[in-house]
């Protein structure tokens, strides 16, 4: 009976061992295909990474969930760089800047979801930089960043949310950020997907970020899906995204305190983050606020409509008399 046992575990022991094995040969395969493409920044011993481009006033690109830098560095950051001076973050626990592991000692915190404590290391980091006054553009999770921005600081020109996050939402975001960001979750299940997720669920993903259009051609290449994939940005993901409701709550009481330009661009096809959920409500939450809803389109136009966000910039330069 326990030499059984022993067997079953020893079994268990094995497969675990070979899983981690898995997935760090693709962890490792996606350190030399996906290396950073800017600069490294210490903040207070959290590295940051941001990419700079262009002249101009400063514009300043926040990724959303399970994204880097590499979103905007597809195209959109080459099509404004013309006329602004952009410098694109990733946001911690993702891409190639660490998590803020050493502000906030607790693994298990929810201050690792907190988009002003998101705001405040990308503030720092781009102060390093030289970022003067910037116009903020946030897509989904970044968009409530980039709302947290405005109301942490107020030497920035405006905001621009793009399919932001922004107001609390019903119900729950599904198993897959539950269970992944679990403590039990994270340990077992991540692992198994980081090691073993075949290329057709990540085209199936992207594609329905993308619906109802589609994604242009490249984009996988380009963006490193491998990036998200490693278990560490899998785990901060989850549990940013899974533990963020509580902080939108208590943003959102605040945002009538917001005295900075916001223009907001969001599709009325978008399901990951819903305009009428988020984007809809914020006029009367924020005095001046200027939404412009795009029919039949999801959930990222900066790739599929860049024009109405390049013009959603030029009206808060504009407003903000940079232009």
């Amino acid at each position: 009976m326990k030499t059984g046992l022993f067997f079953l575990l020893g079994l268990v022991v094995l497969a675990f061992a070979v899983v981690q094995l898995f997935a760090l040969k693709r962890e490792r395969a996606a350190t030399r295909n996906f290396p950073p493409t800017g600069q490294i920044i210490d903040v207070n011993g959290v590295d940051v990474h941001a990419v700079q481009m262009g002249a101009g006033p400063d514009l300043v690109l926040i990724h959303g969930a399970s994204g880097n830098t590499r979103d905007f560095t597809f195209a959109f950051a080459d099509s404004v760089a013309d006329r602004y001076r952009v410098t694109i973050l990733d946001r911690p626990g993702l891409g190639w800047t660490e998590q803020m592991s050493d502000i906030h000692k607790a693994a298990w915190s929810t201050a690792h979801a907190d988009p002003r404590a998101q705001a405040r290391l990308l503030k720092q980091a781009t102060d390093q930089l030289g970022v003067v006054q910037p116009i903020v553009l946030g897509h989904s999770f970044g968009g409530v960043v980039a709302l947290a921005w405005a109301l942490e600081f107020d030497d920035l020109a405006g905001v621009v949310s793009v399919a932001g996050v922004a107001n609390p939402w019903p119900g729950d975001l599904g198993w897959t950020y539950t269970v992944n960001g679990s403590a039990w979750g994270g340990a077992l299940v991540v692992p198994v997907l980081s090691a073993f997720v075949p290329q057709s669920y990540v085209d199936g993903a992207v594609a329905s970020i993308f619906a109802p259009q589609v994604a242009p051609e490249g984009y996988v290449d380009h963006v490193g899906p491998a990036l998200i994939l490693r278990r560490g940005s899998m785990r901060a993901n989850a549990r940013q995204v899974n533990w963020l409701r509580p902080h939108v709550v208590e943003m959102s009481a605040q945002y009538g305190s917001i005295n900075v330009p916001v223009e907001v661009v969001h599709g009325d096809a978008d399901t990951i983050v819903p305009l009428s959920v988020h984007s809809a409500k914020l006029p009367g939450q924020i005095e001046g606020a200027n939404v412009t809803v795009l029919q039949g389109v999801g959930h990222m136009p900066q790739h599929t409509h860049p024009e109405e966000v390049i013009a959603a910039i030029d009206r808060v330069a504009a407003r903000a008399g940079l232009r």
